[in-house]
């Protein structure tokens, strides 16, 4: 069944999933209290792993219960896919079979049944919001296995550096790569996906951009690749900011790296993925001096082409009905076009709340469940959010596409639910091609997903669960490809 909160997964296009559920901010001391047990308090204690379904996402979640003192019970979270451990819990009740778990900083509370010595079933309930999360005892503790994470030693420098977005007055932060040797050496700079990432772009638990950085830099390309605007130590804020503000940044990224005496300053280009091809394509477009592009699932049509596609192939691979799912891009369409018309975003807040209360009383909803899907829709498409919507859904790539005239490399995974390949590769070398530029080659590549891992199906629910970081045919297609220009 489709969820009324429409934009909870599609607002967040691409790679970047916001992880609405939790709250992940410092937490108070560990809380406790005496458990009113029937059921032995250390036959509870341990590891739990349960996940929560989030829009097509899959999340592990892991309740560490102790007990501490002479009979009082404390937790703690863990949410391994979100990089998030020892999240301070409490209380913790047990009276009979009922186990509550409250966590009052993340708005939030765990409540089940103690079926026997490795499972229990419960509900977990945030904000008002309430999914099924049943827990199996673990063993031993729980571990993410990331075999392509890179460990020491390194056969490559590796410098912390930082670069100046004049145009915006901040400091962005990063890590640069280099053979060893005194170069100089062809470069690429990494740009990130939609959402505030680190210089890893880590997500659900996977490092793409440093499994990416460490194989390059191993074959002969320095790396750059640096924190989004307000995350790690980069300076400034993602709010109401845009494709094109981003763009800016890469910009500086590009004026910097020139600069190094260790880089060829004529054979530095980029590498973007999801959104971070868009990105490309801007500062490709104007600046003569980037050497080439990488388009990694990148976009080749207009934003709201992306979201509505995205919307129903996610949609129905999860299970929703056809009529679900064409009444769930109708509401989309209805909303990006307030969007798109009202540039005011106070006014525009009011006239979208407006639209959707309207589609959800045609559906004969009552009041109630209006209620709750508005406050839904607002927390998962905030008002912040609007500046970058509607210059992602009213940007064409095309227009930026056609003015790159340095070569371009466009791949995407033939599973990619995000920004499906069979209609951006061809927009992509369409444009190219139209603006003069016959220096492009697109491949589709078999069995990926968006994240460019190798997959079953492609879903969301799929990316923190498979080891595979990136495929490592695609870094070498990467690494040949910049070799051979």
């Amino acid at each position: 069944m489709l969820k009324t909160y429409i934009f909870e997964f599609n607002i967040k296009i691409m790679k970047k999933i916001i992880l609405l559920f939790l709250i992940l901010s410092a937490l108070p001391g560990l809380n406790q209290i005496q458990a009113q047990n029937k059921i032995d308090n250390k036959s509870v204690t341990g590891s739990w792993l349960g996940k929560l379904e989030v829009s097509s996402i899959s999340l592990r979640i892991v309740f560490n219960l102790s007990v501490i003192g002479k009979d009082s019970l404390g937790a703690t979270m863990d949410s391994p896919d979100q990089g998030a451990k020892d999240i301070k819990l409490g209380p913790v009740n047990i009276d009979n079979e009922i186990i509550k778990i409250s966590a009052p900083i993340l708005l939030g509370e765990y409540f089940g049944t103690i079926k026997n010595d490795t499972l229990i079933e419960g509900t977990w309930t945030q904000r008002g919001n309430t999914l099924p999360l049943n827990l199996t005892k673990l063993r031993k503790a729980f571990a993410l296995n990331r075999p392509q994470e890179p460990k020491p030693p390194f056969p490559y420098t590796i410098e912390d550096v930082k670069f100046t977005n004049e145009k915006a007055a901040i400091n962005l932060a990063g890590t640069l790569t280099a053979p060893q040797g005194e170069g100089p050496f062809p470069a690429v700079i990494l740009i990130t996906g939609s959402g505030s990432q680190n210089r890893n772009e880590e997500l659900l638990g996977h490092k793409p951009f440093l499994v990416i950085a460490d194989y390059l830099s191993r074959n002969g390309i320095a790396v750059l690749r640096y924190d989004d605007r307000g995350v790690g130590q980069s300076q400034g804020t993602p709010v109401n900011t845009t494709s094109g503000d981003f763009a800016d940044d890469a910009e500086a990224a590009l004026i910097y790296l020139r600069t190094r005496k260790e880089i060829r300053s004529g054979s530095v280009g980029f590498a973007g993925h999801s959104e971070g091809g868009l990105i490309a394509s801007i500062v490709g477009s104007k600046k003569s001096e980037t050497a080439f592009v990488i388009s990694l699932a990148g976009t080749g049509v207009p934003g709201d082409q992306i979201m509505h596609r995205q919307n129903r192939d996610i949609s129905l691979l999860s299970g929703a009905g056809e009529a679900d799912v064409k009444k769930s891009i109708s509401t989309n369409k209805k909303l990006f076009s307030v969007l798109k018309k009202e540039t005011d975003n106070k006014k525009a807040e009011v006239k979208i709340a407006e639209v959707y209360k309207k589609a959800l009383a045609k559906e004969n909803k009552s009041p109630d469940d209006i209620d709750k899907a508005l406050k839904q829709l607002n927390a998962s498409l905030n008002p912040v959010a609007y500046d970058w919507l509607r210059y992602f859904i009213l940007t064409d790539p095309a227009g930026y596409w056609k003015k790159v005239k340095c070569p371009v490399l466009a791949l995407n995974g033939e599973k990619d639910l995000q920004v499906a390949a069979d209609v951006n590769l061809p927009a992509i070398e369409k444009a190219l091609k139209s603006g003069g530029n016959l220096n492009v080659k697109t491949m589709k590549l078999p069995e990926l997903n968006h994240l460019f891992q190798h997959c079953k199906t492609g879903l969301p629910s799929e990316y923190g669960e498979i080891e595979e970081t990136f495929a490592p045919e695609v870094l070498k297609i990467m690494s040949d490809w910049i070799h051979g220009l």
